[in-house]
């Protein structure tokens, strides 16, 4: 199966795996001038392309980059992105900066990452009691151990 990318601007660079291990494809910064992300500050940062997934049993997610988060406490506003199999627009990327300095954001740099994931179509059906398991309810937010 194939990702189709439609560069909406011919500045945009295409999505690619870092290494061939690489799960996520980098999605670049389309920018005319560096933008800067004061602390606590929010933006949204266009990457000038479009997919076209290949089934509508696909989705993309677009996940903060490590590298940014970890060193610049640069991450994502929605957490995770999603692109629905058929939404065809400019993807573009909402980042917050959680550090308490402010971070700079250049035309071309590595953003976020782009990973294509199957999406299992299931039917919600509403019932009076679920399967039981050993752990049930306990435990919400933990598995209760230490």
């Amino acid at each position: 199966m194939k990702l189709l990318i439609k560069r909406l601007d011919p500045r945009a660079k295409k999505p690619a795996r870092a290494t061939p291990g690489s799960a996520g494809m980098d999605l670049h910064a389309l920018l005319d001038h560096p933008v800067t992300l004061p602390p606590g500050g929010m933006t949204t940062i266009p990457t000038g392309i479009a997919i076209g997934l290949p089934d509508s049993n696909l989705v993309g997610l677009v996940y903060a980059r490590s590298g940014l988060a970890v060193k610049h406490g640069i991450a994502l506003s929605n957490g995770v992105g999603v692109i629905d199999s058929d939404y065809t627009g400019e993807i573009r990327v909402g980042l917050v900066n959680l550090s308490d300095t402010k971070y700079t954001i250049n035309p071309g740099e590595r953003i976020a990452q782009l990973v294509i994931s199957p999406v299992l179509p299931l039917e919600p059906e509403e019932v009076e009691e679920l399967t039981p398991t050993s752990r049930g309810a306990g435990g919400f937010g933990s598995t209760g151990r230490l």
